[in-house]
């Protein structure tokens, strides 16, 4: 009877973390509820983020701009010190990408897929958008602070492991892998230092880990509403 009891006891526990598992529908309304909430995002139609990024294993140092207007157009611009500039787009058909080691180069493929769903705008209420298909999976640490998993396919076929802090509803790391000239690289970016912005909460820190590079970019201002012509993410000639 013992052993009965105890198996017993094992099974309503599972029963009851699997009650404690919200849905999908539940993780993402608190997302959006997160950020500021509906009203608030869609008010938003360009953004314009500038900081500064370190490469601390590398000793390189430099700025990034990220711009991005609705409904699907965004460039980043990085210039590293002793390295130069690179910048990579959306223009709403193409994605290109510019940098000193490959040059100019129109994307194509699954690079293009990646930009393009990249440049989608208002990423908090669109996830269903990008990612069809989603699962919540497990409860996991980040940062000492428990968060919601996702696995998800993306809507071009591309699988992202997504992690929401259980108490803000926030989404605090991803892990992609992204296609480059030399081959795919998996990416873990952690979102840190939340702040109001307009009434949005726009993480100010991004703690990127890959097999090649690790680094931190901190912004230090992120505006709203700004205007930006539409050249700006057409691709250099």
């Amino acid at each position: 009877m013992l052993l009965l009891a105890s198996a017993g006891l094992g099974l309503a526990r599972v029963g009851a973390q699997a009650a404690q598992t919200p849905t999908v529908d539940q993780v993402l309304d608190k997302y959006i509820a997160g950020s500021g909430g509906r009203a608030a995002l869609e008010k938003v139609t360009s953004v314009d983020a500038k900081g500064t990024i370190q490469i601390a294993d590398m000793n390189i140092g430099g700025t990034v701009e990220l711009l991005q207007k609705a409904p699907n157009k965004a460039v980043t611009v990085i210039s590293l010190d002793g390295v130069g500039e690179q910048r990579e787009g959306f223009d709403g058909t193409v994605g290109w990408s510019v940098d000193p080691q490959n040059g100019a180069r129109e994307k194509t493929g699954p690079e293009l897929a990646e930009a393009k769903r990249g440049a989608i705008f208002g990423r908090e209420l669109k996830m269903k958008q990008i990612y069809p298909t989603m699962a919540v999976k497990r409860r996991e640490a980040i940062n000492g602070k428990d968060a919601y998993v996702i696995e998800a396919t993306s809507m071009d076929g591309a699988p992202a492991t997504l992690y929401f802090d259980v108490d803000s509803g926030l989404c605090v790391r991803q892990v992609v892998t992204r296609t480059t000239p030399q081959g795919p690289l998996e990416v873990e970016a952690t979102f840190d230092d939340f702040r109001l912005v307009d009434g949005v909460k726009r993480p100010f820190m991004v703690r990127q880990v890959t097999s090649v590079f690790n680094a931190v970019i901190q912004f230090s201002e992120i505006k709203h509403n700004v205007a930006i012509d539409d050249a700006v993410f057409k691709m250099p000639k």
